[in-house]
């Protein structure tokens, strides 16, 4: 009689607490849908996620497999070898770096101080096959160089749209980090026109934290689905300074492999001034519509602006109608006008508001 007695203590003993967690287990699940097991989805569903507790619906891919596979037989390794720089260092020097394939017909994309200074250069491909590598033309005011091999069935690179980029957005990064073979890192977007950086003399970055590494550059940058948006080009290596690399964008690059392709050469539109920035007093400020002017220090004799009448001392406060910002915005709006085109430059001299139309010039080669 005491063992049973026992014995149903015990059974109350256990019972009591698993029917109270059985009961709160009940109303967790009423209350909160997300704990329920979801059976509904099928495999295919597995390769997304979603969280909608954040105001929106998101969605995104749980692997770039699929990006990386698409764009990967577009990108090389390049060793590239270096003269000798002196007597007192004979030594030839092997470099290396990374390369996008940007036509079927060979024509590849690189930084142009991946293949400075080479007097021979070996590209090797996603499928193994070694080539040797020629120079069609280099612009180092951007810092991109663009090679030819010869091959079939090469494999040339979707391009993206920077332009539609977006802060945020995943990106991935693919090249040869320290030669040890093509690799790739996640990152996102992490700023947009970049300049001021004095790592060229046009500048528009776009920032990412993905990780370019030494061999990395003139690799791709590519979106979430495998189209280039940049060529991978430098990190800021300053004390205390991590996740900050620079690509330029794939739509600059395009033009510069264009013009390059068609010229031998980078096509800019040119004015022939120089300028420096300063700042309007707070009634020509309001006056103007601008803050910021370009104080013209000198003129190039027989330039576009020399024959449209400019002279030193003016003062520039709209470039076609668009207010002075900064000298890497301006610089880029005149080497964006096609050489032969008319640009409308506002100015004050002496008091007196102006208006020149200067016809752009060829940008000489440096």
């Amino acid at each position: 009689m005491k063992e049973t007695k026992n014995k149903k203590i015990v059974i109350e003993y256990i019972a009591k607490p698993v029917l109270v967690g059985l009961l709160v287990a009940a109303v967790l699940i009423l209350a909160f849908p997300q704990f329920r097991p979801n059976t509904d989805h099928d495999a295919a569903d597995l390769m997304t996620l979603r969280q909608s507790n954040v105001g929106m619906d998101w969605i995104g891919p749980v692997s770039y497999a699929a990006a990386v596979s698409r764009a990967a037989p577009s990108v090389v390794n390049i060793y590239t070898l270096q003269a000798a720089r002196s007597r007192s260092d004979p030594s030839n020097r092997i470099s290396l770096g990374s390369g996008v394939i940007m036509q079927s017909d060979g024509l590849v994309l690189t930084n142009h101080h991946v293949i400075e200074g080479a007097v021979k250069i070996l590209v090797l491909l996603y499928d193994g096959r070694e080539l040797p590598a020629t120079v069609v033309g280099t612009d180092p005011e951007i810092d991109l160089a663009v090679l030819k091999i010869e091959a079939d069935n090469l494999s040339p690179i979707a391009l993206g749209e920077p332009s539609q980029a977006r802060i945020g957005d995943i990106v991935l990064a693919i090249g040869n980090p320290s030669g040890i073979g093509q690799s790739v890192t996640q990152g996102i977007i992490s700023a947009k026109g970049r300049n001021g950086l004095r790592l060229n003399i046009f500048e528009n970055f776009i920032q990412t934290d993905a990780a370019i590494n030494s061999g990395s550059s003139g690799g791709a940058l590519i979106d979430a689905y495998g189209n280039l948006l940049g060529i991978n080009t430098a990190t800021l290596n300053n004390a205390g300074s991590t996740g900050i690399s620079f690509a330029i964008p794939a739509d600059a690059a395009a033009k510069v492999l264009s013009d390059i392709a068609q010229y031998g050469h980078v096509v800019r539109g040119w004015l022939g001034i120089s300028a420096d920035l300063g700042l309007l007093s707070n009634q020509l400020s309001s006056e103007l519509g601008t803050t910021k002017i370009f104080g013209v220090t000198s003129v190039e004799p027989g330039g576009p602006t020399a024959k449209a009448g400019v002279k030193p001392g003016d003062v520039i406060f709209k470039i076609d109608g668009r207010p002075v910002t900064d000298p890497h915005a301006s610089i880029s709006q005149i080497t964006h006008v096609t050489p032969g085109q008319p640009v409308k430059l506002s100015i004050v001299r002496q008091d007196a508001i102006m208006e020149f139309t200067v016809i752009a010039g060829n940008r000489p080669l440096q």
